[in-house]
């Protein structure tokens, strides 16, 4: 789980990214092709082709940090929107989720055990 504290935006790039990619090279998608600030302090989060792999990129005030998530089944829910380059704003909420391999668009909300015990 990942905390994102008050007055951070999280940025998630369409489509998807070369994941062999590190700090700089997503540092260099995030000031050419997302056009935002790298070193601002917000969470800039990149997926894989494959969808099960998940990068996030941040500026910690100090240094680049870059968090990485492998599924080992499933996919990172990810939206599809033809003809825009560029990225979406995520709530923290809808983050966590989607960093836990959560469809943070259309969550299930209430679970209940199908069996007690």
């Amino acid at each position: 789980m990942m905390i994102v504290p008050a007055g951070v935006k999280v940025h998630l790039a369409l489509g998807y990214t070369d994941m062999r990619k590190g700090l700089d090279g997503l540092a260099m998608l995030v000031q050419q092709t997302l056009k935002h600030d790298p070193f601002s302090g917000h969470l800039f989060a990149f997926r894989g082709k494959k969808a099960s792999m998940l990068k996030i990129l941040f500026w910690d005030g100090n240094g680049l940090c870059l968090f990485t998530k492998r599924l080992d089944q499933g996919s990172f829910a990810w939206p599809v929107m033809a003809g825009f380059d560029g990225s979406i704003m995520l709530t923290p909420a809808q983050l966590a989720m989607l960093i836990e391999g959560i469809d943070w668009r259309a969550p299930e909300r209430v679970w209940r055990p199908a069996l007690a015990g």
